[in-house]
């Protein structure tokens, strides 16, 4: 399978491609050498998340595909409609998918999810405004989501000196 790794401001991902299509995005604690790749998939996946990153794209368009049930398919999708610079709780997530006592199942769903930053999990919160629950590490989901909020011009900015 074509594989590249993409050196982000909060460490490097592993980009995993399979039939044209972008099946995994991780992100590592790892070092790891990151070289170009000749994918056309792969430079897609890399120059959007260059974009994304710089504050420039608010949405991917990449061909994606991720191994998952029905369930899991229905979670992931959900995600996809979350606004840039938005959070919703894992409640509210769960009423919105019609299944307001799935909350455990939606959020272990959640922690499923095969591409990163794409598919926006973390942008998921806890009820009481908590990050909670992210496999890359919390402080990453906190990064991201200061991220988007400075590029939205909303929430608190730290200001550089």
């Amino acid at each position: 399978m074509p594989t590249a790794y993409y050196q982000s401001p909060v460490g490097v991902t592993r980009i995993i491609a399979e039939d044209g299509f972008i099946t995994s995005i991780s992100i590592r604690d790892e070092e790891i050498e990151v070289e170009p790749t000749d994918d056309p998939v792969l430079q897609m996946a890399t120059k959007q998340l260059d974009e994304y990153f710089a504050g420039y794209r608010k949405e991917f368009d990449l061909p994606i595909k991720q191994a998952g049930s029905e369930f899991q398919q229905s979670v992931w999708q959900q995600l996809l409609i979350i606004p840039y610079g938005k959070t919703i709780s894992y409640g509210q997530q769960s009423k919105l998918m019609n299944n307001p006592l799935g909350i455990r199942a939606i959020a272990a769903a959640n922690g499923k999810n095969n591409l990163w930053v794409v598919v926006p999990c973390h942008r998921v919160i806890g009820s009481d405004g908590s990050l909670t629950g992210y496999a890359g590490g919390l402080w990453r989901k906190k990064w991201l989501l200061a991220h988007e909020a400075r590029v939205m011009g909303v929430g608190q900015t730290v200001l550089a000196l």
